[in-house]
């Protein structure tokens, strides 16, 4: 019973971080600002949702070949999320798009040069 609530809040945090990353794209007012919401809390939301899949299909389930797949699929998410979201933004900066405030470092325009 203790571990059904659990998984249950795991679910239900990874569920809140990909809704807040889903509003934080919509609020935000720059394509920067709106990378940082979708990556950096969706992948907060990964984490939740992976780890209550695993406890899930390891414990309840007892399927050791699903929760091999749930793990594989959250390691690649976290992996390639960060990675991605960087690449779009090099790629953003590099098509001459940039903040809304003044940036106090430039660390993409230096390292394109």
């Amino acid at each position: 019973m203790a571990l059904r609530i659990v998984i249950d809040v795991l679910l239900a945090v990874g569920a809140f971080f990909a809704l807040v990353g889903v509003l934080g794209i919509l609020r935000m007012p720059d394509t920067f600002c709106r990378m940082q919401a979708s990556t950096c809390v969706n992948t907060m939301g990964v984490i939740g949702l992976t780890l209550g899949a695993l406890l899930y299909a390891i414990f309840l389930k007892q399927d050791v070949g699903s929760a091999v797949k749930i793990g594989v699929i959250g390691l690649l998410i976290l992996i390639t999320n960060p990675i991605g979201a960087h690449s779009i933004a090099k790629g953003a900066y590099k098509a001459g798009i940039r903040p809304d405030a003044p940036m106090e470092t430039d660390d993409l325009g230096r390292d394109s040069e």
